[in-house]
C-alpha cells in the first residue's frame, strides 16, 4: 500500500510517499480501506518533534511511528476471526489514537477500538470533519467544564477544527456561546451557533465586561492568569495545549472552590469511552445538529502541501487528505 512516511523530525520536506507492506487482520481486528484522513495540528507537532511531549510519544532521536494520522474514514475491507460488530463493506469513521497510521491506503484497527458506523445521510468526509474536532471538544466541555444550559461559554480559536465543534456542542447543550476568531470567520462562527464573536485582532477579550462560566482555549493563545480576569467565580479555564505552567495551575487551582484551570488528555482516554463518544457524535451528525467545516482537501501525493498549510496556523475547520 501507499503511505505518507517520515523518518526524521523537521518541516514538511521530511515527508515522502512510500510503498509499505500491508498486514492482514488478526483475531479481533478489522482492515479498513481508508477513503480520507485528517492532517491535524497534532500531526504537525509530531512531525516537527517539538514541543518535548512529541518526542516522548514518537521517539527521542527519530520517529518510531513513521506514518502519521489519527482520524480517518473508510470501508471495511476484511475482518479477522471472532469479529462480530463489523462486516466487509461497512462504512466507518474512527480514530487510531497514539498508534497513528491513518495517512495510508489501509489501516488495521481492533474491533473494540474507536470506530463507529457512518450515518447514511452523512458523507464519509463530512463525518470525518465533524468527528475530528468533536472527539476533543465533547469531553472538554462535558467532563472538564460540566457544561449546563444557560452557561456563558467563550471559545478561543472558534474557527479551527476543535473550535467549530466546540461552538456547535456548546450551543447543543444550551449554553450562550461567544467565539474568538478573525473577522473574516465571524459569519461562519455565528452560523454554527455563536451569539457573539470577538475579533482577536482588534479586541482583547480579557478587557471586556462579559464574564464566563467556561473559557475553552482550543489553540493555546491565552493563559489561565489572563483568562481568570473574565472568569466567573467557580469558572473553569480549559486548554488543549500541554505545558508545565498549566499543569501547575491545574494542581493548585484544584484545591480551591474558586476558578480552576484544566487540561484533559482526550486522546488518551479508554477506547471504549472514546468509541461511545464517537457514536454519540455520529447520532448528532445524523440529526443535523453538527455540521462539517472543511478547510481544504489534498491528495496523498500532496502531503507536504497539506502539512505546510496546517503549519500556517490559519486553517478553518479540517484539512482532509484524500486516499481513495
Amino acid at each position: 500500500m501507499r503511505a505518507a512516511c517520515y523518518h526524521r523530525y523537521g518541516g514538511p520536506e521530511v515527508l515522502q510517499v512510500e510503498d509499505v507492506d500491508l498486514t492482514q487482520p488478526g483475531t479481533g481486528e478489522v482492515l479498513l480501506r481508508i477513503e480520507a484522513a485528517v492532517v491535524s495540528a497534532t500531526d504537525a507537532i509530531m512531525r516537527r518533534g517539538r514541543p518535548w511531549p512529541a518526542r516522548m510519544a514518537m521517539g527521542l532521536i527519530r520517529p518510531g511511528k513513521p506514518i502519521l494520522g489519527t482520524e480517518f474514514c473508510g470501508t471495511v475491507e476484511a475482518v479477522g476471526s471472532k469479529v462480530e460488530r463489523f462486516i466487509k463493506g461497512d462504512r466507518l469513521v474512527g480514530a487510531s489514537g497514539d498508534s497513528f497510521g491513518a495517512h495510508a491506503q489501509f489501516i488495521l484497527q481492533k474491533e473494540d477500538g474507536v470506530l463507529a458506523q457512518i450515518p447514511p445521510a452523512v458523507s464519509p468526509a463530512e463525518m470525518l470533519a465533524i468527528s475530528e474536532g468533536a472527539l476533543t471538544a465533547l469531553p472538554f466541555l462535558r467532563d472538564g467544564g460540566s457544561i449546563r444550559r444557560g452557561m456563558q461559554v467563550l471559545v478561543i480559536g472558534a474557527s479551527g477544527s476543535v473550535g467549530t465543534a466546540a461552538v456547535q456542542l456548546a450551543e447543543h447543550f444550551g449554553a450562550v456561546v461567544t467565539g474568538v476568531c478573525s473577522a473574516g470567520n465571524a459569519e461562519l462562527v455565528k452560523s454554527l451557533g455563536a451569539s457573539h464573536v470577538i475579533d482577536y485582532r482588534s479586541e482583547d477579550f480579557t478587557k471586556g465586561s462579559e464574564r464566563y462560566d467556561i473559557i475553552f482555549d482550543t489553540v493555546g493563545s491565552s493563559s489561565f492568569p489572563q483568562a481568570r480576569k473574565v472568569l466567573k467565580p467557580g469558572g473553569v479555564y480549559l486548554t488543549t495545549m500541554l505545558s508545565l505552567p498549566i499543569l501547575l495551575q491545574m494542581l493548585f487551582s484544584s484545591r480551591s472552590r474558586g476558578q480552576r484551570a484544566k487540561i484533559l488528555f482526550a486522546g488518551m482516554r479508554e477506547p471504549k469511552l472514546r468509541a461511545k463518544d464517537l457514536r454519540y457524535i455520529c447520532d448528532l451528525a445524523a440529526k443535523g445538529e453538527l455540521r462539517p467545516v472543511i478547510d481544504s482537501r489534498y491528495p496523498l501525493n500532496e502531503i507536504r502541501r497539506a502539512h505546510g498549510h496546517v503549519d500556517g496556523g490559519h486553517k478553518v475547520g479540517s484539512v482532509i487528505l484524500e486516499l481513495h
